[in-house]
């Protein structure tokens, strides 16, 4: 798929980590929902279905309207001393917010 979301190593590594001891057919899920102090906010989940409207990267879903967000973006896994997290580094937010989970379009 074109203009899709890029994933990292890190990122990859740290969902198949996530994933072993889920039940079989188990999905990391990113999306987009409104919310956030920026205005709109980043969500990862581990689901064990999917729907019609998602689309597939691997073992990751994205549902169309979040990846319309997202498309161009980047997903990372950054570990240091103060966190652990997983990380959208998105070349169309105007502004986030210093989580890094809160971004505004």
């Amino acid at each position: 798929m074109k203009n899709t979301l890029e994933i990292t190593e890190n990122a990859k590594k740290q969902i198949a980590k996530l994933l072993i001891n889920e039940s079989k057919g188990s999905f990391f899920r990113v999306a987009v929902e409104g919310g956030g102090c920026s205005g709109f906010k980043y969500n990862f989940k581990i689901v064990n279905h999917s729907d019609e409207n998602d689309i597939f990267l691997g073992n990751i879903v994205v549902d169309k309207i979040s990846h319309d967000f997202i498309k161009n973006s980047k997903l990372d896994y950054e570990e240091n001393l103060m966190s652990k997290s997983f990380r959208i580094i998105n070349p169309d937010a105007k502004t986030s917010c210093g989580c890094g989970i809160s971004f505004s379009i």
